[in-house]
């Protein structure tokens, strides 16, 4: 594996790990390779000596590869949540009153999103009634 440090056309420096210098070419020319700071395409290698990794650096990189899985799983989480909450009307702590409501056709059907106790959930679900926990992330609340 080699390092190199990156930069993108806004100036955003960065690194990243590749099997060879073809590597980041071919994942370069095929758009794979994207600033992290501000998703631009066009980036290249910043004048380096590269760090060629040696067996003992494998487990590293594995953990550096999945950190970086892991953030990737979390931005998309975290994407379809906002759509989620944009696309819902929130009705707070009635939300166990308000899907029964809809379920049973006493209000009209739409996306509700709010809060429900565990056993407010449960029993939600016991009544046949599909709900889905949405995550918290702990920068939803700065």
């Amino acid at each position: 594996m080699i390092r190199y440090s990156l930069q993108c056309d806004n100036g955003h420096e960065f690194e990243g790990w590749f099997a060879s210098s073809a590597d980041f070419d071919k994942q370069a020319a095929s758009g794979y390779v994207s600033c992290p700071h501000c998703n631009s395409l066009k980036v290249g290698k910043l004048l380096m000596a590269p760090n060629v990794t040696t067996g003992r650096q494998k487990d590293e990189i594995k953990a550096l590869v999945m950190d970086n899985s892991r953030r990737e799983v979390i931005a998309k989480i975290k994407e379809a949540v906002s759509e989620i909450r944009r696309n819902a009307e929130d009705v707070g702590e009635k939300f166990p009153e308000e899907a029964r409501k809809i379920h049973y056709g006493e209000s009209e059907a739409r996306g509700i999103i709010g809060q429900a106790s565990v056993d407010e959930a449960e029993a939600l679900i016991d009544e046949g009634i599909e709900i889905a926990a949405l995550p918290h992330f702990p920068d939803d609340v700065n």
